[in-house]
């Protein structure tokens, strides 16, 4: 496979994921986090990390639009829960398994 045929299918993997985690407004972040280390705020950076790398100037609000599909604001506004003893607990203990980019990790 050559490289941009790579990256175009990285790319598409990419939007499907991001489409998924559009549709599903009904899954919290710190579920997504506790399960698999990283959520949309990691989503959010690693996008605007490799924008940055490019040259481009991608602020993490403008990522973050791009990844929930809205702004974060209207995002918790209207689809974050509270997280509960439990999660946050779970948060705390899965620390050192969370995505480096997402700036929780130990």
């Amino acid at each position: 496979m050559d490289d941009q045929t790579r990256i175009e299918l990285e790319a598409a993997a990419f939007r499907g994921l991001v489409a998924h985690l559009q549709k599903r407004k009904d899954v919290q972040n710190i579920d997504i986090m506790n399960l698999a280390g990283f959520c949309r705020n990691c989503l959010s950076k690693w996008y605007m990390a490799a924008a940055s790398e490019r040259g481009e100037d991608v602020s993490y609000d403008d990522a973050r639009e791009i990844v929930y599909g809205m702004s974060y604001d209207d995002w918790k506004a209207n689809h974050q829960a509270p997280a509960s003893d439990e999660q946050k607990r779970k948060f705390e203990e899965t620390k050192p398994l969370h995505a480096e980019i997402s700036g929780h990790s130990t």
